[in-house]
Formats: structure tokens, sequence, C-alpha cells
């Protein structure tokens, strides 16, 4: 459905602008053609009034804490399904039948290996590497392995990259992990389910017998499934961009994980976990409680409120179920981290100044207590936000491609530098 409005005068002369109503949510105001008619630009830092594509994949609304993959909650898909089905429902935008999930499940295992040469390319970085910094690199040099899937105009080579991706994410991971511990690598099993395997190439040892506790397994499973996709965040948007200009979608994943390694998005829950460490015991929570409030106090509650939930994020209620899953499996009655955090809580859901600012718990609040039980270290948190988010950079690039009305993205700007002048020589410049 499509109206138009008289919406902007610029020099007495009326510019209509079309309004484009979504399935649900906000309407938009289409000012593709503003520039033309008026001479000027809008203005949006951050984009954040600003749509940039039509999208069918995932749906937030903020002010309500709901998050949708292709019209279904997270909450159904996070408790009853699996992280590869929902894969499949985020790639093809329904949900698999049996065959189909098992003809799914097999074309992502045998892919999970990755060329043999991957191995001496990692033994170019240093032992004390960020893992971040080796996915960057590593997913980025994909294309130079597998030729045969970076044509973005046939069809059958974008499956055939998606799938790759998929399947190696896990295992370039695991290798990560692996290296800055200087522990061998451990090739993939490939009758193991996709997380058990990603469990098991990160803990076991050659020199022993592995086997994967079902209860983490699943959990993780579940962690994957609420960080698959979030519409249009940085990362997202980054990836798109860089898909715009034509890029094979391996440097656009690349340049995607780069983005999602920034400290303020997919490296929340690392911070999270420092703040509660930094809090220490419950009896101090006041004092932080304090000091966030204070405007003049640098100190910052980390893990709550979120840029578009104004609302209880609806995958932190997940993921509080998650954590006590996993830390009563492994035996964990009295985690410090834990007691702080569920304390903070009840006290920030009750307090008038966060109750008015909305600040209620994120994702990244619960989940890096998770991982950490679970044995992964601190520089691996936003390594699985990466491993679970490709599938929706996925998803999202392939929609991008498929779209005719898609154009190379080329944000404008409002310059406020020095105006044109001419230049002098050096002898005549003051």
């Amino acid at each position: 459905m499509q109206d138009t409005i008289s919406a902007v005068t610029v020099d007495n002369k009326s510019v209509e602008l079309a309004v484009k109503d979504g399935t649900i949510g906000p309407s938009v105001i289409d000012i593709s053609k503003l520039y033309g008619q008026t001479g000027m630009f809008t203005y949006d830092p951050g984009f954040t009034s600003t749509a940039a594509c039509e999208s069918k994949i995932t749906y937030i609304d903020g002010d309500a804490g709901v998050l949708l993959y292709r019209g279904y909650p997270i909450e159904q898909l996070a408790e009853h399904g699996d992280f590869l089905e929902t894969c499949y429902l985020l790639l093809y935008g329904e949900l698999p039948t049996a065959a189909q999930k098992a003809d799914f499940d097999y074309r992502v295992t045998r892919h999970t290996m990755v060329h043999d040469q991957m191995n001496r390319f990692f033994q170019g970085f240093r032992r004390d590497a960020h893992p971040m910094a080796i996915m960057v690199a590593c997913v980025g040099a994909l294309s130079a392995f597998y030729h045969d899937s970076t044509d973005i105009s046939d069809p059958q080579q974008r499956m055939i990259a998606s799938m790759r991706m998929i399947a190696k994410m896990p295992t370039l991971a695991a290798m990560a992990y692996k290296y800055s511990i200087g522990q061998p690598f451990v090739y993939p099993q490939n009758d193991l389910d996709y997380t058990s395997n990603f469990l098991r190439m990160c803990f076991a040892v050659p020199c022993e017998e592995y086997k994967v506790n079902p209860v983490l397994s699943r959990a993780l499973d579940r962690i994957f499934i609420l960080h698959a996709d979030h519409e249009q965040n940085a990362s997202t948007s980054t990836v798109r961009l860089a898909g715009s200009s034509g890029a094979n979608p391996f440097a656009c994943i690349a340049a995607g994980i780069a983005c999602l390694w920034g400290p303020a998005h997919g490296g929340a829950n690392e911070a999270a976990l420092k703040m509660l460490k930094e809090i220490g015991t419950p009896d101090r929570i006041p004092m932080y409680i304090a000091k966030a409030k204070d405007k003049n106090d640098p100190f910052r509650l980390m893990g709550f409120g979120h840029r578009v939930y104004k609302n209880y994020d609806p995958r932190a209620r997940i993921m509080q179920k998650t954590t006590h899953e996993v830390l009563n499996e492994l035996g964990i009655k009295d985690d410090p981290l834990l007691d702080v955090a569920v304390e903070l809580e009840q006290i920030a859901l009750k307090d008038e100044y966060f109750v008015e600012k909305k600040l209620y718990p994120n994702i990244d609040f619960y989940s890096g207590i998770t991982l950490k039980a679970m044995g992964f270290p601190t520089s691996m948190f936003t390594v699985l936000f990466a491993l679970a988010r490709t599938v929706g950079w996925i998803a999202q690039w392939s929609e991008m491609i498929e779209d005719p009305s898609q154009r190379i993205g080329r944000p404008r700007q409002l310059y406020v530098g020095t105006p044109q002048r001419q230049y002098v020589t050096e002898a005549y410049r003051g």
C-alpha cells in the first residue's frame, strides 16, 4: 500500500513524498527523490530514523520487546528448534520439513573442513593475536581458497558460498581458539550435530576422549539462535554496504566481523562481565548504582538498555534461563558473578531511575556469564557472536543481491569544512 503526502515545502514549492507501509511496524517516508526535487539531503547521524532497505527477514518492535525471525517469535524458535533449523528459516523464509532439514544439515556438515593450507596460514599470526583479528583475516582469505563460489551473479555459487561459511565458521573459530592457547587443531567430526561438533573442536585434545555435554551443547545452540540475526544493526549494515559494491561474499562477511569487533557492538557481553567483576559482591551494588546515576562519574552499567529495545529484551529472558541451566549442570551453586547479576537486575527493574529511562537488562547481561562458565575466555565471546551472526549476514547479503532496486551504497554528508579557496605559494603563507 502506498499513499502520497505533501510533506516538504522548499522555496514555496510543495514536494510530494510517498509513504510506504510495511507488513507490521511503522510506515516510512520515501525520500529517494528529495534531492532531485529540492536540491537538499536529509541529515540523520547514525541513521536512527532512516530505513536503508526493504527486508523480509527480521522484525523488531523495540517498544513492545518483540523479535521475529521471518514472522516467528524468537522465544518459540529458541524453545523448540535448533540452530540449523533457524539458519534454514533465515535463508529460505520458511521452516524446513523433515526431509529439507535432513538435506540442509547434510549440506552444511559436508563443508565443515577447511582447506589444509589454512593450517599454515594460521602460523603467520602471533600466538597472542586476538581471535577476532584472526577471524577477520581467515574469513577474508576464504575467497583465496574457494574461487568457485565468488561469482555473485551466479545463484548456485552464492548458495555454495553460503553453505561454506555457515559450515566453516565453527571450524575457523575453534582453530582461532586452539591457536591462542597453543593446542593442536581438532578436526570436525561430522556425525555430531553442529554445536556439539564446535564444542568438541574447542575443548577436545588428541590424548584423551572427549564427550560433549548435551546440556551445554543445547545451551550454546540456543545462544546461537538468539544471536543469528538482529535486523539492520551496525555489522549487518556493513555487510550490506560492502556487498552493494559487488564484493565477494567472503570479503563482505569479513567486513561484518571487523565491525562486530567494536566494543559498542559485539564486545558488549565482555564489557558486562568486566563490570560484574568490578562490582564483585551484591553488597557493593548500591554504590555502583549511585555511580551510574551520577552524570559526573564515568562509570556506566553495561548490559542494560539497548539502541532499539525500550522494553525488556526478549532474548534476555531466554538467556537468563539458559544461564541457570548451565550453572546447575556444572554444579556452580554460588557463582559471585551470577549473584551480582541477579541482584542487580532485581534492583534495576524496581529503581525509578532505570524504569523511567527504560534501562532493562539485555542479552549481553547474561551471555558473558554463561560463556565463561562453559570455559570460553572473554577474548572468544565476540568470536562466538560472529559465528552465530554469520547466517544472518548471509541472509541479508543474499536478499540485497536479489533486490532489483539495490544500488551501491553512497551516503551523503553535510559539509562543514573550509569553503573553496585558492592555493598560494609557500612564500606568501603568513
